[in-house]
């Protein structure tokens, strides 16, 4: 899946995969979680959030199911 680099202290990048719903984020220290049935407007919010971190934890890390992919 294709990421793009954000400006964030804890998350390198983001990207996501509208036909499978999932979110992928690689996080600064290098591991890279996939997060399961995001929808696109979520992902957009998330991607657009002035504090990336803040809104992982508050609207996607504990809702969302999700797996360690490296």
């Amino acid at each position: 899946m294709d990421r793009i680099p954000v400006s964030s202290s804890n998350i390198r990048s983001i990207g996501y995969d509208s036909q499978s719903a999932i979110l992928e984020v690689e996080f600064t220290s290098g591991d890279i979680y996939q997060y399961f049935n995001v929808s696109e407007y979520l992902f957009r919010q998330f991607f657009n959030a002035s504090s990336r971190g803040q809104f992982l934890n508050d609207n996607i890390r504990y809702h969302y199911r999700y797996q360690k992919v490296n």
